[in-house]
């Protein structure tokens, strides 16, 4: 295909319609789970990224299945944009025995280390580390690989994302640092806890390369992705990335959101990612009915494989527990 029959020069028509279905898909599949939850279906919590599913989209189509994924928290967009089979998702949520951890993951710690998905995980920059790990493992082994670690702006603050960075660095390594700045960390608004205007300034300080972007952009995103990608398969290191977005609902299940006003979400909501990448593509109201009701019967499907899946059989309870 040439670069004139691309989307704005990054994206071929067919894959942009496939990457708007995952966006249609992932925010069904969180309101699924929100509703579920709510009938005591799912236990425990979830992060949801509705409002966020632009950054999924854009950064699982910017590098290849033999790179790696190290999630976070609210990752479940980027677990379905990676590849992820709905059944075994919502059968993980379920807490069911075929579900991709057995049901031992849940929504925070959901994992498919086979396709090189090194999973989510629950603790704020933990992740973070384990992402030089992988850089290291790559540059020994001489591979022709990226890893891609995803995080929050609070997680921007922890010790971990600076040592990681730096360590990433001073080694050169093919890490790309996705920072899903959604103005929140839990309830403490950005302005509050930065001096700087842009995390992505912080880059300065590793000498590496940093840049902030519109996170509900696809192209945006898929573009940063994938020109980090290219500079860290060259030998030119990590890469830090800051993608500015916003989450409709609260930080977890058990958040009242005190601390924004309805206005603020109202007006984010208006810059809805999904309804505006139809529109660059040429998407039109009829074509997205189609999509949403694909969706719509692909989700009940998962729905009813994660209800008539097996629950884990107790006798099996401390399989896979190390100590």
């Amino acid at each position: 295909m040439s670069k004139k029959e691309l989307i704005e020069g990054e994206i071929a028509p067919e894959e942009a319609r496939h990457l708007l279905y995952l966006m249609v898909l992932t925010r069904a599949f969180e309101e699924n789970a929100e509703e579920m939850y709510a009938l005591g279906k799912v236990h425990g919590t979830m992060h949801l990224s509705i409002g966020q599913e632009a950054i999924a989209a854009g950064a699982s189509s910017a590098i290849t299945r033999n790179d790696y994924l190290l999630n976070t928290h609210r990752g479940h967009g980027h677990f379905l944009a990676w590849g992820g089979d709905l059944n075994r998702m919502m059968a993980e949520f379920l807490g069911k025995e075929n579900g991709y951890c057995r049901g031992r993951g849940g929504s925070m710690h959901i994992a498919d280390v086979e396709s090189n998905n090194l999973g989510a995980n629950g603790i704020v920059g933990g992740n973070l580390p384990i992402a030089v790990g992988v850089g290291l493992s790559i540059k020994i082994r001489k591979t022709d690989q990226v890893a891609l670690t995803l995080f929050g702006d609070g997680a921007a603050n922890e010790g971990a994302f600076h040592e990681s960075l730096n360590m990433a660095s001073i080694w050169n390594l093919p890490v790309i640092y996705l920072c899903e700045n959604n103005l929140y960390a839990m309830s403490t608004p950005f302005d509050q806890a930065f001096k700087i205007e842009e995390i992505s300034q912080r880059a300065i300080a590793y000498g590496i390369k940093g840049l902030t972007i519109d996170g509900n952009d696809v192209f945006a995103v898929h573009k940063a992705v994938r020109q980090a990608a290219e500079r860290a398969r060259k030998g030119d290191g990590p890469t830090l990335i800051e993608a500015i977005t916003y989450r409709w609902r609260g930080h977890s299940k058990s958040d009242r959101q005190a601390y924004r006003t309805r206005e603020e979400v109202k007006e984010w909501m208006e810059k809805d990612p999904i309804p505006r990448f139809a529109a660059k593509i040429g998407v039109d109201d009829k074509e997205m009915e189609k999509i949403k009701e694909q969706v719509k019967q692909d989700i009940q499907k998962a729905v009813e494989f994660a209800e008539a899946s097996p629950e884990p059989d107790v006798s099996t309870i401390l399989e896979g527990v190390y100590a």
